[in-house]
């Protein structure tokens, strides 16, 4: 008997299930498998041999998973210790694969979780281990090399642009309308803050100021540009990212985070527009000053999720089962762009050790000279992942969600 297994690591995306999908309905179609089994809460939980056989489950109550958000399998923030200096982890992981008769696993998630991939293939090739390990991107920001764009971030673009539509036309119907502050998530890059440029009406943008972390803070420019702003509008509206550091390569977020750090060392931020807010009104600017930070609900908006980020999260799932079947193992699938008008991808091969512990920053040729806005190639390259709206089955009105029982 020849099973595999599936699990999601890292922080939910909009369209992390649509993978899981994506495997599931290839390692069906294909046969290659005789039962697929799901680890729950990824290799923290697979180490706990908390797996359920998914062949066991009546499909119609699985499908609906592809149209629903966060990670039904369950996730961890797990980090293997190194098998060149203990190999524990690594001998209980594959005996409890072997127990389950497990010949391919699949691991949903971002730059840590391709640490994991990499880490389990070398170990299997050193050992003579006869079990495949693919890895599947995900990530609402967009950081991992070697794929042109990762799963999730058309979803969370999508949302962020059309949350500042609304939010932006919400905050200019008074006389004296004040200033407006979006915090994107983004720790080390701006391609979800870049995603305000996309927020247009008549064909003009409504955020005045974008800034992204790959452009060192300045306090005193800042407050220059949007006194000028302000005082030319009577409003301005401001984006800007978790991630954005000053001259001292201090996070100006940093007061008002928790400043504690996740297992991979990452520190959990929070809080640049009320720091930014507070800046404005000690200028004197004006004691307007509105904030809002949009947190998790970048990475689990399904209702405004983008078709083209399912159906390619959906595919790279498939893929990943598609070149197991071939025998291949000890890789990540990308994603490449063919052209944009009208969009195409297709899948290609990346060798995880060129996506884990790596960081895809934004292009500093897609940032104006100002350091405060983005250019059209930004643009032109955002808007093509963003296209489409799911068909969300409803029931009462609201989004019918699928929940796995674990």
């Amino acid at each position: 008997m020849i099973n595999c297994l599936v699990a999601q690591s890292g922080g939910p995306t909009a369209v992390i299930n649509s993978s899981f999908i994506g495997v599931l309905d290839q390692a069906l179609e294909s046969k290659c498998y005789d039962n697929v089994y799901a680890g729950i809460n990824g290799i923290e939980g697979i180490l706990q041999n908390k797996l359920i056989n998914l062949s066991k489950i009546p499909y119609n109550q699985l499908q609906g998973l592809k149209y629903t958000p966060s990670s039904a399998l369950g996730s961890c923030r797990y980090k293997m210790k190194d098998y060149q200096k203990d190999t524990s982890e690594y001998k209980k992981l594959f005996s409890i694969l072997k127990e389950h008769n497990i010949k391919a696993f699949f691991y949903i998630g971002g730059n840590d979780s391709m640490d994991t991939v990499r880490t389990l293939s070398e170990y299997t090739k050193l050992n003579n281990i006869d079990i495949q390990v693919m890895g599947i991107p995900k990530t609402i920001d967009n950081d991992l090399m070697e794929t042109d764009h990762t799963p999730g971030f058309g979803s969370a673009s999508k949302f962020i642009a059309s949350t500042i539509l609304e939010t932006y036309l919400d905050s200019s119907v008074y006389m004296n309308n004040g200033i407006f502050i979006v915090e994107t998530m983004g720790r080390d890059t701006g391609w979800l803050t870049a995603s305000a440029a996309l927020a247009k009406i008549n064909g003009e943008p409504v955020v005045d100021f974008i800034y992204l972390p790959e452009v060192t803070f300045s306090k005193e420019k800042f407050l220059e540009e949007v006194n000028e702003k302000f005082k030319e509008q009577n409003q301005v509206y401001i984006v800007a990212s978790e991630g954005i550091k000053d001259e001292k390569g201090s996070f100006l977020g940093e007061n008002t985070s928790s400043k504690t750090h996740d297992k991979f060392g990452h520190a959990q931020l929070g809080g640049v527009c009320n720091t930014l807010k507070s800046m404005i009104i000690e200028r004197g600017i004006t004691s307007r000053v509105k904030t809002l930070e949009l947190g998790v609900t970048q990475r689990c908006a399904m209702h405004y999720a983008s078709l083209t980020d399912i159906e390619e999260a959906y595919n790279a799932g498939k893929e990943a089962v598609k070149y197991a079947c071939e025998g291949i193992t000890g890789f990540m699938v990308g994603i490449r762009r063919l052209q944009n008008n009208p969009y195409k991808s297709d899948t290609i091969l990346v060798e995880p050790s060129k996506v884990a512990n790596h960081i895809k920053y934004f292009p500093k040729s897609w940032i104006t000279s100002e350091g405060n806005w983005v250019t059209e190639d930004a643009v032109n390259y955002i808007a093509p992942l963003i296209q489409g709206t799911p068909a969300i089955p409803m029931e009462n009105g609201l989004p019918k969600y699928t929940i796995l029982k674990r």
